[in-house]
């Protein structure tokens, strides 16, 4: 079976959009929701946040036991999702966060297996994923765009008086919905049956990418591996504070305005084979690195008045931080990787940074944005300038000791 078939073409589409639209809906706006709503703090809404990390290690069980073993891909994501559909109603109705706690760790626990499934659904079913993937797959950002401009643009939920009445709930109650229409259209996508025989033994070293480890003992991958690490948090800032910082200084539509940041990944995503080609792998994470902190003082220096350009360019340097870094290292990771350990090594490499790297990214920024908090206002230069010094101390660090390396791949 392959994508040529429009049907099929049309199906995995949707299931890309639905999949993105329920992240945007509701995880852009949680650090927002959690504080104006059942009134968490920086340390809780951080907690909050750090359930996407638990979700990403506990993922690879998900699937490396049961997906991969037992059932077809597409009959376990439309279960998940259902369930899903679920806990995001219960967490519309919670006002406390000590109850809305459980919710959210149970949603991601069974949310993030999903973003490997769908690939996987989408991969077995094309005939060349290279050419085939990215125009189904740009279908995942624009559901994400979607949410952020329904939020904003529609309902107006994140108005500060919309904030203020609580409206914020509804972003749970629409995910909840789009869950449901995804769980139960799953069951129609196209047969994915498990991968590994049912008696075939598999180990936790297997599972989790732990035997790509191996990597590390190469300088130039280890120096890579453990930036990746600590470049997620000042990541994790961005993911925790944004949409609470645009709200508290009176941006309007400040969700909708975030999703400048997704069409910067689109085009960035584009461009960027030819800034590999022209400006190899070093140069081009590096400037993924150095556009964290660049984002970073604009937000510190920024406001929601004559100086709203410096947010909107910092919302807008998304791509360059995301799709210079992270994309770029995913295919850094591949071509180091060869033929025998290239799953593995993804999984590790997502095992680490947003299993590892996002836990403690998440935690820091907890605790910086208690710390720089006076009664319910937050000083944010300071919360912002603090990620901002350490991605310019991983960029240093990652100059003086990544020695540039062409990018190839073995010949099969």
């Amino acid at each position: 079976m392959n994508t040529s078939n429009s049907g099929i073409t049309t199906r995995l589409s949707v299931m890309m959009f639905l999949q993105f639209f329920i992240w945007g809906g509701w995880f852009v706006t949680l650090g927002t929701f959690l504080g104006n709503n059942i009134n968490a703090t920086d340390g809780q809404i951080a907690q909050a946040f750090s359930t996407q990390s638990w979700g990403a290690i506990i993922a690879p069980f998900i699937i490396g036991l049961i997906a991969d073993r037992y059932f077809n891909a597409e009959k376990i994501l439309g279960l998940l999702h259902l369930a899903g559909a679920v806990l995001m109603y219960l967490m519309a109705e919670t006002t406390e966060f000590e109850v809305f706690y459980p919710y959210v760790l149970g949603y991601m626990v069974l949310y993030m297996p999903t973003l490997a499934l769908v690939n996987s659904v989408a991969f077995r079913t094309m005939s060349d994923p290279s050419k085939q993937f990215s125009r189904i797959r740009v279908w995942g950002t624009i559901g994400w765009v979607l949410a952020g401009l329904v939020i904003s643009f529609v309902f107006s939920w994140d108005s500060q008086e919309a904030i203020a009445e609580g409206m914020l709930k509804n972003t749970f109650l629409m995910t909840a919905i789009a869950s449901a229409i995804l769980g139960v259209f799953s069951f129609t996508l196209p047969k994915t049956p498990p991968r590994v025989e049912k008696g075939e033994k598999i180990t936790l070293k297997e599972i989790l990418g732990l035997d790509a480890l191996k990597l590390l003992t190469n300088k130039n991958f280890a120096v890579f591996f453990f930036s990746s690490v600590l470049i997620c948090i000042p990541l994790a800032f961005y993911y925790q504070n944004a949409n609470p910082f645009l709200a508290e200084i009176g941006v309007s539509n400040p969700t909708g305005k975030m999703t400048i940041g997704q069409i910067s990944e689109v085009l960035f995503m584009l461009l960027l084979p030819i800034f590999l080609k022209k400006y190899g792998i070093k140069k081009t994470l590096l400037f993924g690195m150095l556009a964290w902190a660049l984002r970073y003082v604009l937000f510190a220096f920024g406001n929601s008045e004559e100086l709203v350009f410096m947010l909107i360019t910092g919302i807008a340097l998304h791509g360059i931080c995301y799709d210079f870094f992270f994309v770029s290292g995913q295919i850094y990771t591949d071509s180091k990787a060869g033929e025998k350990f290239k799953s593995s090594a993804q999984g590790l490499i997502t095992l680490a940074t947003y299993g590892v790297g996002m836990l403690i990214g998440f935690w820091v920024a907890g605790q910086i944005s208690e710390f720089y908090t006076v009664g319910d206002v937050h000083e944010w230069k300071n919360i912002w300038l603090l990620p901002a010094g350490f991605a310019v101390l991983v960029f240093l660090i990652f100059a003086a000791t990544f020695k540039n390396e062409e990018i190839h791949y073995e010949e099969k």
